[in-house]
């Protein structure tokens, strides 16, 4: 395998210029295929969700099917990164998305008819999904210039939570005169959307021409990963942070607006909070450039405790709602800076691998949280669960903030002895 040089990566200095990025043709493409991908992602769950309701689906074989999905991508993650730094990213992309196109019909036809079908088909679905995440990285850094992409994955985010906002009601109308099969039909066409959409960007990193395994490739994009400090711990705390505070506010908000407030109102108040709460973060961070961005991004990301904190007290419904809506602003001050700074700062021909051990960890991990906090709840009571993990997303964050390079999540910000690797 031939290695490269360690990448010297050109630093954001300022508010971006040139014209708007919604003037950018390739841009523009780039923007409709992740948002098509994003609203896959989501619909799927929701749509399934439905098929239960129909009595299509036993909700065990709603757990199944979810639980293949997720198994589909974290097997697919860290190879989808590997191949994206091999091959073409936009080629990645491309039969990424069409993989998962062509689970829809398997879907739609297993609803109802054959739930091992359902479970391969989600499988594959789930390969689709996890192969393109770290293609799509690395493609917006070919298609967009350093100085514009804040604002390309604030505007990249801003349209997946604007689809998490509205999304529920409009697929709730679609199923009054569509059934569970169309609707799962639909997110084929999506899936289509997201591999066909995007167009190739700026030549990327020339391929080694000696290759090795798929592990050992893998295992270089980790190598390059830890020799950014501020990654490093950056991620652990995002993984902390997602596999306590966001564990547990998914199981413990449904029960505390039934048992406290005896409403399901409170739950989606809740919920529709932290989605506006996470459009307007993302409308302020792609133009407020903070000069210890680092810092900025680590105190939003420990706001998210604030949510496990307010199911914690007996509070008023209103303080419960606007501590979901500041977790929202948190966590979009968060993910911006963080995958601008990755796609900045990591060896281009690194950037796929480095990125899909991001979605590896911090996404992949999610369910495992989801899946102990029942269990926690129910052997040590709701309250010291939501206060040990409350506790947990305010010092993870905090311990991110003292490593020397998290200031501005730039290797160049730590003295050249305490880079790790």
């Amino acid at each position: 395998m031939q290695t490269s040089p360690p990448a010297t990566p050109a630093r954001e200095a300022g508010p971006p210029s040139g014209r708007s990025l919604l003037r950018d043709p390739a841009f523009l493409r780039l923007w409709s295929g992740t948002t098509a991908s994003g609203l896959a992602t989501w619909a799927l769950p929701f749509v399934l969700g439905l098929a239960v309701l129909d009595r299509v689906l036993t909700p065990t074989g709603l757990g199944l099917v979810l639980a293949a999905r997720t198994a589909g991508f974290l097997l697919a993650v860290p190879v989808g990164g590997v191949l994206a730094d091999r091959h073409s990213r936009r080629g990645v992309v491309l039969w990424s998305g069409l993989l998962a196109a062509g689970a829809a019909p398997l879907l739609a036809f297993g609803a109802g008819h054959s739930l091992p079908l359902m479970v391969v088909a989600a499988a594959v679905t789930g390969a689709g999904q996890g192969a393109c995440r770290p293609a799509f990285q690395a493609l917006t850094a070919e298609v967009v210039e350093p100085d514009r992409r804040k604002q390309a994955n604030a505007a990249m985010t801003l349209s997946i939570r604007t689809s998490t906002l509205t999304g529920p009601a409009l697929t709730a109308l679609l199923a009054l005169v569509l059934d569970t099969g169309t609707l799962l039909l639909g997110t084929g066409l999506l899936w289509l959307v997201a591999a066909l959409a995007p167009g190739a960007g700026r030549p990327g990193p020339a391929p080694a021409v000696h290759r090795t395994s798929l592990l050992a490739e893998f295992a270089e994009g980790v190598r390059e990963a830890r020799r950014h400090p501020w990654f490093v711990a950056g991620l652990a705390a995002l993984t902390t942070v997602i596999a306590t505070g966001y564990s547990a506010t998914g199981v413990a908000l449904p029960l505390v607006s039934r048992d406290r407030y005896d409403t399901e109102v409170v739950l989606a108040a809740a919920t529709t909070a932290y989605t506006a709460g996470a459009l307007a973060a993302a409308l302020l961070i792609a133009r407020w450039h903070p000069a210890a961005e680092g810092w900025t991004a680590l105190a939003g990301l420990a706001a998210y405790g604030l949510a496990p904190l307010s199911l914690l007290l007996p509070v008023h419904p209103v303080v419960v709602i606007a501590a979901y809506a500041a977790a929202g602003i948190g966590i979009e001050l968060f993910n911006v800076p963080w995958f601008t700074a990755t796609q900045r700062e990591m060896a281009p021909d690194k950037l796929a691998r480095v990125s899909s051990l991001d979605f590896m960890l911090s996404y992949g991990l999610a369910p495992v949280g989801l899946a102990l906090i029942a269990p926690a709840i129910d052997a040590f009571g709701a309250r010291p669960v939501l206060a040990g993990c409350a506790l947990a997303c305010f010092v993870a964050p905090a311990l991110a903030a003292l490593v020397p390079s998290a200031r501005r999540f730039s290797r160049d910000d730590a003295p050249h002895g305490n880079l790790a690797g």
